[in-house]
């Protein structure tokens, strides 16, 4: 079964020229509601109209800083470079999106749920999304060079990834996998922003991630499954078809356990491991509810990461802070 393209959402009927608006955006959405008209398709390329990417590249960056933040015997995370890391994930994820689809530009223009992007429906010129990203890029390296040494270093050498995953679902069935090594590289840039290394908690909790991200990013790929066998591109999705729900709890639990790995070797006390039954509820959820042909039940799950996010970073700089006013830490 092929889809068949959709029109796309017309907006601003009275500005003169229609305006197109991205059809699997949130209804009412920020952008398309508030932001200037010479403005939108620039955003909408950026996904400012779908913050989750956004959330989904920090959390791993604030987890780890809070990690090293109780292994460090410190109350609280660093705020400056908390908001050094908000500020890089919604821009660099800006640029990551925008450069993939310069590079899927053809394949976006014949998928229903694609094809009212930026770039396919002529809102905005392939040269002018490279420029796009090119000015993102050093928007990025600005907030980079506040760290230390160490830490700029390591934050450059996931580029290789970056730039590699747009090309993946055309050679392998675990684009997901390279999506995850990528996506998640926080998990060391926030550790060494403190401790100036990579030590085994970052590690653990990068591998976890890694994980946790195969896992949600299936999920997401059911929507266009259909698509990208019509297109010959290749995903988890397709690659586990109906078995899709084992091997998303496996991998999910596998996170978790890595995750509880990390805070044990960073020196974290109960309130971390509370955190983390919660986030194993949540899975569970996620699994027992997942319909894999019903594509508002895939990213209604995938969106719920975004809790997963939040609960544990709440689990940890509770712990960081309770610990240390109980003279544990």
């Amino acid at each position: 079964m092929t889809s068949t393209p959709a029109p796309p959402t017309q907006i601003g009927p009275d500005r003169g020229e229609a305006e197109t608006a991205v059809v699997d955006a949130p209804s009412g959405n920020w952008v398309d509601t508030y932001a200037p008209a010479s403005w939108r398709p620039y955003l909408r390329l950026a996904r400012a109209d779908r913050p989750i990417g956004t959330w989904l590249l920090l959390f791993p960056c604030w987890w780890s800083h809070a990690l090293a933040t109780t292994a460090a015997g410190k109350p609280f995370p660093n705020l400056w470079y908390l908001a050094l890391f908000a500020i890089g994930a919604f821009v660099m994820r800006a640029a990551g999106c925008a450069y993939n689809d310069l590079i899927d530009r053809d394949y976006d223009a014949k998928v229903a749920r694609t094809m009212s992007r930026p770039i396919p429906s002529g809102q905005i010129s392939p040269a002018q999304a490279m420029v796009f990203v090119v000015i993102l890029g050093f928007i990025g390296l600005a907030v980079l060079v506040q760290f230390n040494t160490y830490t700029i270093w390591l934050a450059i050498a996931s580029l290789g990834l970056v730039l590699a995953y747009p090309f993946m679902k055309r050679l392998t069935n675990w684009p997901q996998l390279v999506l995850g090594l990528a996506f998640n590289w926080g998990a060391l840039v926030g550790w060494s922003s403190l401790m100036q290394n990579v030590a085994l908690p970052a590690l653990a909790l990068y591998a976890g991630c890694v994980l946790w991200t195969i896992g949600y990013d299936t999920i997401y790929a059911h929507q266009d499954k259909e698509d990208d066998l019509m297109l010959g591109l290749k995903s988890t999705a397709l690659h586990f078809g109906q078995a899709t729900p084992a091997w998303v709890s496996g991998f999910y639990l596998s996170a978790l356990l890595l995750w509880t790995l990390a805070a044990a070797l960073a020196g974290t006390h109960l309130v971390s491991y509370v955190a983390l039954a919660l986030v194993g509820l949540h899975f569970a959820w996620q699994i027992t509810g997942l319909d894999i042909d019903d594509p508002d039940n895939c990213l209604k799950r995938f969106r719920a990461n975004r809790d997963v996010g939040f609960i544990v970073f709440a689990g940890f700089i509770l712990d960081s802070a309770i610990s240390w006013a109980a003279g544990i830490a």
